[in-house]
C-alpha cells in the first residue's frame, strides 16, 4: 500500500535530493507553474507516459489538490511501482516553482 505525505514533507525531501515528482496535472495546468524536474505524465493520458518511470526508483504523486494523484497512486502501487501521494496537491506546496 502506497503512503500519503503532505507538502511540507515533499519540499524536505526535494532539498535533501531524495524526490522523484510525478505531476500528474494536464499539461496546460503544468505549463502554468509546477516544481523543477518534475515529470509531467498527465491523468487523462497516463499510460502513454507510463514507460518514462522506472519500478526501481520511489516517486512522489502531486496533482493540483490531491485527488488525481491519489488515483494515480493506487494505480501505480498495483502495477508494482514504489510511490507516494502528495496529500493537499500543488496548491499547497511552499517550494519553488517554476514555468
Amino acid at each position: 500500500m502506497f503512503k500519503n505525505v503532505d507538502a511540507k514533507t515533499l519540499q524536505e525531501k526535494i532539498k535533501s535530493g531524495e524526490a522523484k515528482v510525478i505531476d500528474c496535472r494536464e499539461e496546460y495546468e503544468y505549463e502554468e507553474g509546477h516544481i523543477p524536474g518534475s515529470i509531467n505524465m498527465p491523468t487523462s493520458n497516463f499510460l502513454k507516459y507510463i514507460k518514462l518511470i522506472d519500478k526501481a526508483n520511489h516517486y512522489y504523486i502531486i496533482c493540483l489538490t490531491g485527488s488525481r494523484s491519489h488515483m494515480v497512486a493506487r494505480y501505480l502501487d498495483a502495477q508494482g511501482y514504489n510511490v507516494t501521494n502528495v496529500v493537499g496537491g500543488i496548491i499547497t506546496y511552499q517550494g519553488p516553482i517554476e514555468a
